[in-house]
């Protein structure tokens, strides 16, 4: 529960807590803040008692730590009935990125081959000034840039 309290953090409180309260009334608070604390723990476990009751037989395993993602991710990568751990072995992405990586390559160096003929005419440069277009002409389309 205090994991994170240093040894000092922990003096500082001790002595501001004999400051407050008295060094004869501290044994007094420390009692009523750990019955609290119990009946706070006892509270608790009895609704999550109630809970597994109330959800029936098929949750009779529910564990309230697998509401947390983080856990629940954790548990079922470790649990290896899907067989994630074959298909995670089975899958390199940087074999697959550099197979594709190739075959666009490859793509567009048969594109720039093959447009260098009379084709590249019917093409439109954007970045060109448009001439004056007529009455019903209408401007060039490029349908990569919308």
């Amino acid at each position: 529960m205090f994991n994170d309290i240093g040894p000092l953090e922990l003096v500082t409180i001790i002595v501001l807590a004999v400051l407050v309260f008295g060094p004869d009334k501290l044994p007094k608070v420390i009692q009523d803040v750990m019955r609290t604390i119990r009946k706070i723990r006892e509270f608790s476990e009895s609704a999550k008692q109630d809970i597994r009751n109330e959800l029936g037989p098929e949750f009779k395993d529910f564990e309230f730590d697998d509401l947390n993602p983080k856990t629940f991710i954790r548990k079922q990568l470790d649990n290896d009935e899907l067989g994630l751990k074959e298909i995670r072995n089975g899958f390199d992405l940087k074999k697959e990125m550099a197979e594709v990586t190739d075959a666009v390559h490859a793509r567009e160096s048969e594109t720039s081959a093959s447009s260098s003929g009379p084709a590249s005419s019917a093409r439109v440069d954007m970045t060109k000034k448009s001439e004056a277009l007529g009455k019903d002409e209408l401007p060039p389309f490029d349908a990569d840039a919308t």
